[in-house]
C-alpha cells in the first residue's frame, strides 16, 4: 500500500462522500464507523458502483449507458490515455486504487454485470441472479477489506460472497416497485414460474397469489445467505468488520417486507435514519 499524501483530492473524495450521502445513505452511514482516515477511500469505490448502478437513470437509450460504460472499462484498463481527472468520481477512485493496490479485474466485472440493468431482458434463473449479485455486490464487500486491512485479508471463508447476495436481494427485492414500473424483472423465472406467475403479474403491479409465493421464496433465499455470511463474521479479520455492517439492516427490511398491509408494488421499505444508526451501532457491538 502507497502512503497517502495529506489531503489529495481532497475535492474529489468530498464529491462522492455527497454523492453517497445522497443516494445510498445507507452505505453513507455504516462507513461512519470505519476508522476516519480510510472513510473517504471507502466513499470512493461506493460512489463509483453508484456511478454504475445509475446509469440507466441517467441515459436516453441503452446504447448511451454502453458508452458510459465503455468510458470505465478503458479508464480502468489503460487510465495513463483517459482523463481521469476530470471525473471527481474517476479521480477518487483511481487514487484509491493505487494506494490499496485493489484489483482492478472486480471492477470490470461489476461493469459488465450491470450491462443487464440497461435492457428488459429477463432474469431467468435464480443462479443467473446469484451470478449479478457476486459481481455487482459481493465484488464491494471483497474491497471495501482491503481498504481498511491491507495485510490481512478478509474473506477466506466467503463471508463477502454470501452477505454480498443478501444485500443485492435485499436491495433488489426493496427496489421492485421501480423496477416493475419501467418493465423491469429481477425476479428469476424459475421462481416465479414455480408459483404459477409470470413477468407479466410484475409489470402489471399485480400482487397475485403466485408472485407473492414467489417474492417469499427470494426473502428466504437472502435469509439463507445472511446465516451463512452470520456464521463466518466470526471468521473475518477485526479491521475489516467495518466493511460488512451495512448487511445489519437487511434483516430488519426483510421484516417489513412481512408486515400485515405490505403491498410489494406500493410500499416503499425503508427505515428512519435513527433506527438505521443504532441497528449499525448495536452490530458493531456484536461483530466488533
Amino acid at each position: 500500500m502507497r502512503e497517502p499524501t495529506a489531503d489529495a483530492g481532497g475535492s474529489d473524495y468530498a464529491y462522492c462522500e455527497t454523492l453517497l450521502r445522497r443516494d445510498d445513505p445507507d452505505r453513507w452511514l455504516a462507513s461512519l464507523f470505519a476508522p476516519e482516515q480510510k472513510r473517504r477511500h471507502i466513499h470512493a469505490l461506493y460512489a463509483f458502483s453508484l456511478e454504475i448502478a445509475r446509469a440507466r437513470e441517467i441515459v436516453s437509450e441503452p446504447l448511451l449507458g454502453e458508452i458510459r460504460f465503455q468510458w470505465w472499462r478503458d479508464a480502468l484498463e489503460t487510465p495513463t490515455r483517459m482523463d481521469v481527472g476530470a471525473n471527481p468520481v474517476a479521480a477518487a477512485l483511481f487514487d484509491t486504487i493505487e494506494r490499496f493496490s485493489l484489483p482492478k479485474q472486480a471492477l470490470l466485472e461489476l461493469i459488465d454485470a450491470r450491462l443487464f440493468d440497461l435492457y428488459d431482458d429477463p432474469m431467468e434463473t435464480v443462479e443467473q441472479l446469484e451470478a449479478y449479485a457476486r459481481a455487482t455486490s459481493s465484488s464491494l464487500f471483497r474491497l471495501v477489506p482491503l481498504i481498511l486491512d491491507p495485510d490481512e485479508p478478509a474473506d477466506g471463508l466467503g463471508a463477502a460472497e454470501h452477505g454480498g447476495i443478501a444485500y443485492a436481494l435485499t436491495g433488489v427485492l426493496r427496489a421492485l416497485p421501480w423496477h416493475s414500473a419501467r418493465g423491469q424483472a429481477y425476479v428469476p423465472l424459475d421462481i416465479l414460474q414455480k408459483h404459477g406467475a409470470d413477468r407479466t403479474d410484475l409489470a402489471a403491479g399485480q400482487s397475485s397469489p403466485g408472485a407473492l409465493a414467489a417474492l417469499a421464496d427470494l426473502r428466504g433465499l437472502a435469509r439463507r445467505h445472511l446465516d451463512i455470511f452470520a456464521e463466518r463474521i466470526p471468521g473475518l479479520p477485526d479491521a475489516s468488520r467495518a466493511g460488512f455492517l451495512v448487511l445489519s439492516l437487511c434483516e430488519p427490511y426483510l421484516s417489513q417486507m412481512e408486515k400485515r398491509g405490505y403491498d410489494p408494488f406500493k410500499t416503499v421499505v425503508a427505515l428512519p435514519q435513527w433506527r438505521r444508526q443504532w441497528i449499525l451501532w448495536r452490530a458493531s457491538k456484536r461483530w466488533g
